[in-house]
């Protein structure tokens, strides 16, 4: 048993020490140039501001649909892209935003429609999800809905 050990030591001494090649010299400089880019350009995020965080459809009379635009504006140093935007609740309906990638600077939009669902005071958030560094942004809407006129 000392002998198969001894032997498989001998064995793995000799195949570590037997390699000559030098790992660091395999490395290619534009490799290490481009590597060095994209880890600078890793920590740069882009940034979502919108033109409004809450929109008040004041008072509707239940069922009424309404809807909203909300602006927004891609303030960062990358590309933005919105990955989806959903809803509270099946009532607030997200539609209409653009897929592809904002540049830095460019605007964008999309609108919320809200059926008129509830009663009294009544807010609805939106989140938005995107490649910012938080990684969502939420909106909101609020609206103080007034029971239906009874029917006579």
């Amino acid at each position: 048993m000392k002998k198969v050990i001894l032997g498989l030591t001998t064995l793995c001494l000799v195949a570590f020490t037997s390699c000559k090649d030098n790992a660091a010299a395999k490395i290619e400089e534009t490799n290490v140039t481009a590597a060095a880019e994209r880890d600078a350009n890793a920590s740069n995020f882009p940034v979502l501001e919108f033109d409004k965080k809450e929109h008040d459809f004041g008072e509707i009379v239940a069922k009424t649909p309404v809807e909203t635009v909300f602006n927004y504006t891609n303030t960062g140093d990358a590309p933005l892209v919105i990955t989806d935007i959903k809803s509270s609740c099946g009532c607030t309906v997200p539609q209409n935003w653009s897929r592809e990638p904002l540049a830095p600077g460019a605007s964008g939009k999309f609108t919320v429609k809200f059926n008129g669902s509830g009663s009294n005071k009544v807010t609805k958030s939106i989140t938005v999800t995107a490649n910012t560094e938080k990684g969502t942004e939420v909106v909101r809407i609020t609206a103080f809905v007034k029971p239906e006129a009874a029917k006579s």
